[in-house]
């Protein structure tokens, strides 16, 4: 199993959202600016994100998304799902019946499906609230957000 950038970066942004979603919703480039992720890139993830029920979406002045449900009740595997990422390591393409073209399985299909299997299992383990709970989450988020604030607050054109 390879864990690309697009499900990092969902689990990124939905615990970015966790964190500061009791203030109302949040904006996309708020989320882009803490985080550094393009902004194009989390309107594709967000459109996913969306599609899933996982978040939702207002619109106008003000708007941008919320949890569509509470952060306790949203694992972190939904997530990289819900972004099309695949968490099966078998390389085998989830074939029922066989790995190969002639249907037979690899010698070492049952360990990777296992592995693939207990991967799954302790991602579905896993909230959002119980990476919020952590400490150290916590003292990241803070870092962030100072950066945030320094870059909107810098001088434009040395004004």
């Amino acid at each position: 199993m390879k864990l690309t950038t697009k499900g990092r970066y969902a689990v990124t942004a939905m615990l970015d959202l966790s964190l500061h979603g009791d203030k109302g919703p949040v904006s996309l480039v708020e989320i882009s600016e803490r985080q550094d992720i393009s902004l194009s890139y989390l309107e594709q993830l967000f459109s996913k994100l969306r599609k899933q029920g996982l978040v939702n979406s207002i619109r106008g002045p003000g708007g941008g998304y919320t949890l569509s449900r509470d952060p306790d009740e949203i694992a972190v595997s939904s997530i990289i799902m819900a972004v099309d990422e695949n968490l099966d390591v078998t390389n085998c393409g989830k074939a029922a019946g066989g790995c190969h073209e002639d249907n037979k399985r690899c010698l070492t299909h049952n360990l990777w499906m296992d592995l693939s299997n207990r991967i799954q299992s302790f991602l579905d383990g896993i909230s959002l609230q119980n990476l919020m709970d952590k400490r150290e989450l916590l003292d990241v988020s803070k870092r962030n957000n100072k950066q945030a604030e320094n870059l909107i607050n810098l001088p434009i054109n040395g004004q």
